[in-house]
């Protein structure tokens, strides 16, 4: 390296000094970006008059794709104007490979100016403090040698500063001499952060100073993004640019950054889909933008916590004060902190999501994006973010009690008026009925037993008649009540249930419904005991004779189920409202797409979690989550079951269990219904949850500072057993295992 830089040193040495020349604009790049702004056309002038808060939400879509959005063919030849610097330089120094950055090089660049990036990765950089001390020597050679060609730049810190100009656009564009960390290899392994992190200590580096050196990961994380999401950013941009306006300080260039992320962030939780609302999106990141003492976001797709000095990173970063936004390219770079202007911002946002244009209905809809993850909530913290972001405040309760009120008011009243069927009663359900309904995305089910149908075999045959009457006959009466009523389509030839979502000028949210016809199998409950115990005996023999799937009636034991977790203490629905966001979750980051198990799998997980580990109405949500997530990595051992509704006393029941039980693991018997099996076998992909429950292990969730880890509570997994190991023991508590000794189940 010493022998090149020698070279070109004495090549130039005649009438040149480091520093720059008189040929170079002396003063800051800002008089660039003003010199840009005098050469706008009067469209975009008269554009930047125009406050996008005052733009109708049914118009953004226009607004972004007229005003936004650069011409195509700009970005042609800004491209090629770019390329020509590359060719004019590769020449003359030793970079190995370029990549672009900044707005340009995210596909995030506004109509007008932008800012990006010219990243060279130079080949005699060998490690990071290479970066810090020849930057300055190659940048100097480079001003030089634009200006013997004629290229005006300005000098910035560490970066040369290049106005590429054509028409309808222009781009400041930084020319960054760095290190290529990644060498050869696309994915960065630990060991490339590890080296990071001991270069910044022995150059005393500031976090986020060789984050230049990830600009190929950073276009590489944006690339896979549609371009609807991008448009969204360009809003958010947009808005952020004219806030800036407003403020007599600019705000740092991180904070652009940040708000990039923020909205990738938002969409990636609580929409995902390549068509989406345009106005939903913007009061998403706009109620995200409202809470920035609570924000934390971050990525692991380039980096995680397998490795300890990486972990340790990471672990640091997400308990710094908020906000905090890393870089998902690097876990140094917080872009998110807040240097005085989160509240400046937070003031702006509140404005626009409650102004007329953007606060069109009530309730405006907005993505289900919680501003921090579980993952990174400490331990002692657990029972604050449930209350906080997973349990509904008592007016949204309310709400809903009315919303299911009509409902059923129809059902019973309406519905069935003019016909020999009669509602003979209807069941609340779901969530909402058992006390366990999360702040959004919870629905509230309801079972209408019919007089009609009078058997499993007529549910299974017209339950997709009645499903279209109810459907139909909602529909008026939705029409005379004002309501607005939004009907799923059903993938099903024959629907088993009719789904809608119902919305109203009273309501804060809107409210999901199923609502599913059902055989009154059961009869009237009274306390519990059951008035047909022949239910079961119906159902078994169907079952058996027609093959049918398991759990393909446990509509019919709705109340039993309902009545099973309505009755447990409130603590432990607060442990379940945590694993069902957990579970919620992973399934929405998870890709490709499969089969999981279903939630009431992991309800009634966690119930016998709590009932073999601890038990009692006050115990540690930290202790009872981390038991969930060991019983989940233990999903080949399970085989649970309870005898609270049925038992082995009668000899059809006592059989059909048995031969339930020597399925293959997982076993979980819904005790509602001995034929509903949710734990499933190879039926679902546990061996996905396990994964993901191994990898939450490491979660701030379960360290207790000074004491180490949470352990889980000491509940009682068999291992896998044969059948000749059995004991036919019964008891009211399930059967009796031997091998060994025993373990007993509830």
């Amino acid at each position: 390296m010493g022998n090149w830089l020698t070279g070109w040193s004495s090549g130039y040495s005649s009438g040149w000094s480091p520093g720059g020349s008189s040929g170079v604009p002396s003063g800051p790049v800002h008089k660039l970006e003003k010199s840009i702004q005098a050469n706008l056309t009067p469209n975009e002038n008269c554009l930047k008059q125009i406050a996008v808060s005052s733009v109708p939400s049914q118009k953004l879509e226009g607004y972004i794709q007229e005003n936004l959005k650069p011409n195509r063919e700009s970005l042609k030849q800004i491209d090629q104007a770019v390329d020509a610097i590359w060719d004019l330089l590769r020449s003359q120094i030793p970079v190995k490979e370029v990549a672009k950055g900044g707005s340009y090089g995210r596909e995030t660049a506004l109509r007008g100016c932008f800012d990006g990036t010219l990243v060279l990765f130079m080949d005699c950089f060998q490690q990071f403090q290479d970066q810090i001390k020849y930057q300055d020597t190659f940048l100097d050679f480079i001003e030089l040698w634009l200006k013997i060609h004629e290229k005006k730049s300005v000098k910035r810190e560490h970066a040369l500063v290049v106005q590429v100009s054509v028409p309808g656009q222009s781009i400041l564009l930084q020319l960054l001499p760095v290190f290529n960390p990644l060498r050869s290899s696309e994915n960065p392994s630990s060991c490339v952060y590890v080296d990071l992190k001991k270069s910044m200590d022995q150059v005393r580096a500031s976090p986020g100073e060789f984050s230049d050196c990830f600009t190929t990961l950073q276009q590489r994380f944006f690339k896979k993004y549609p371009r609807r999401l991008k448009d969204l950013i360009l809003l958010v941009k947009h808005w952020y640019e004219q806030c800036q306006e407003k403020w007599k300080t600019p705000p740092p260039q991180p904070l652009l950054y940040a708000l990039e992320l923020l909205t990738v962030y938002a969409w990636e939780q609580g929409c995902q889909a390549e068509d989406f609302d345009m106005a939903q999106g913007v009061r998403t990141v706009l109620r995200l933008i409202r809470r920035p003492t609570e924000l934390c976001v971050y990525w692991t797709v380039n980096y995680n916590f397998e490795d300890e000095t990486v972990r340790n990173i990471l672990l640091h970063q997400l308990r710094s004060q908020r906000p905090v936004i890393l870089d998902p390219t690097d876990p140094t770079n917080n872009v998110g902190k807040d240097d005085g202007f989160w509240e400046l911002l937070t003031e702006e946002a509140m404005a626009w999501l409650y102004s007329p244009s953007l606060n069109t209905e009530s309730p405006a809809p907005y993505w289900d994006v919680l501003p921090m993850p579980l993952f990174v909530t400490p331990s002692h913290l657990l029972n604050k973010f449930i209350k906080d972001f997973l349990q509904p405040n008592k007016l949204f309760l309310k709400q809903i009690k009315e919303a299911v009120d009509i409902i059923c008011f129809f059902l019973k009243n309406v519905c069935f008026l003019n016909s020999d069927t009669k509602v003979l009663k209807t069941v609340k359900g779901g969530s909402t009925a058992k006390g366990t309904a999360l702040k959004r995305g919870s629905d509230a089910d309801i079972v209408v037993f019919l007089s009609s149908l009078e058997s499993y075999d007529s549910l299974k045959t017209n339950r997709s008649q009645f499903v279209q009457e109810i459907q139909k006959q909602l529909e008026e009466f939705m029409q005379a009540q004002e309501w607005e009523v939004t009907f799923e389509i059903s993938k099903w030839k024959a629907p088993r249930v009719l789904s809608f979502t119902l919305k109203s000028k009273t309501l804060n949210e809107s409210v999901e419904f199923d609502v599913l016809p059902a055989y009154d199998a059961l009869g009237q409950l009274q306390s519990d005991i059951i008035l047909r115990p022949e239910a079961y005996k119906e159902l078994i023999e169907l079952c058996v004779s027609q093959d049918i799937k398991g759990g393909e009636f446990s509509i019919c034991f709705t109340e039993l189920q309902r009545n099973f977790i309505q009755t447990r203490p409130t603590k432990l629905k607060s442990l379940l409202r945590l694993i069902k966001h957990w579970y919620k979750q992973y399934e929405r980051k998870m890709k490709p797409k499969a089969s999981l198990p279903p939630k009431y799998a992991l309800e009634l997980l966690t119930v016998y979690a709590w009932e073999q580990g601890s038990g009692t109405n006050d115990f540690d949500i930290a202790e009872g989550f981390r038991t969930v997530l060991d019983l989940v990595i233990k999903y080949r051992q399970l085989c649970i079951f309870w005898t609270v509704n049925y038992n082995f006393e009668e000899e059809y029941m006592r059989k059909f269990l048995l031969t339930q039980i020597q399925k293959k693991r997982p076993v979980i018997l819904d005790p509602a219904d001995p034929t509903g099996d949710v734990g499933g076998g190879d039926r679902w992909c546990w061996h996905l949850l396990a994964e993901e429950a191994k990898e939450w292990l490491s979660s701030p969730c379960f360290q207790v500072e000074q004491k180490g880890l949470v352990q889980p509570w000491k509940v009682p997994v068999p291992r896998d057993l044969k059948t000749s190991d059995m004991v036919g023991v019964f008891t009211t508590g399930g059967i009796l295992w031997q091998d060994q000794g025993f373990l007993s189940f509830v």
